[in-house]
């Protein structure tokens, strides 16, 4: 059956866009600094005097409410800060598109998404790994590919859909790559 990997892809991989890149100014980064005294104590925090006054500017609209932040989420939004500094000018526009798509979305919404993303996270590394890949690849496609496709997906009777979602749940990695292999076959390369 086609497109059963469809759900799954979307789902999760909209879950990762949106949850990650609206944290765009407070996402986590490996490589980021944090203060020695958010390193050294995270459970302390750190003031907004501690701050650097790149990371102050970062993340202006927290300062009338930064001391009232859990430690965790203030060393989470300095690292952010620090990600921030490396961006290109370009980088930065588009994370600052994203997050502004993100503050749109209805609360319930962003709920969703944010355990379509704890759901994501809690998949092997390969499988996220794929999943990136996919997105990758789906965002590759036109506009007018991407509407196909999606359209195709939303032409499938809803409890069809949830056969699909069900049935690529239990499918084994392999088992799912063989479906993409074929897929690939059948679509055009569309596929993944």
């Amino acid at each position: 059956m086609k497109l059963r990997w469809v759900p799954v892809l979307f789902g999760a991989l909209f879950a990762v866009s949106v949850s990650a890149s609206a944290q765009a100014p407070a996402s986590t980064s490996p490589g980021a600094q944090v203060p020695a005294s958010v390193a050294a104590n995270p459970a302390r925090g750190v003031t907004w005097q501690q701050l650097t006054p790149e990371q102050r500017k970062a993340l202006e609209r927290f300062e009338s409410r930064w001391s009232k932040l859990p430690p965790e989420r203030q060393a989470a939004l300095v690292r952010g800060a620090e990600r921030w500094q490396t961006m290109t000018p370009e980088q930065r526009q588009k994370a600052e598109q994203r997050f502004d798509r993100w503050r749109e979305l209805p609360p319930a919404e962003r709920e969703r998404v944010r355990a379509r993303y704890k759901e994501f996270r809690t998949l092997p590394p390969e499988e996220q790994q794929r999943l990136r890949q996919s997105f990758r690849r789906y965002n590759e496609l036109t506009p007018e590919q991407q509407q196909q496709l999606r359209q195709r997906w939303q032409d499938i009777p809803p409890e069809q859909r949830q056969q699909m979602r069900e049935r690529m749940q239990q499918m084994t990695p392999e088992q799912r790559q063989q479906m993409r292999d074929e897929m690939s076959k059948q679509g055009g390369g569309q596929g993944s």
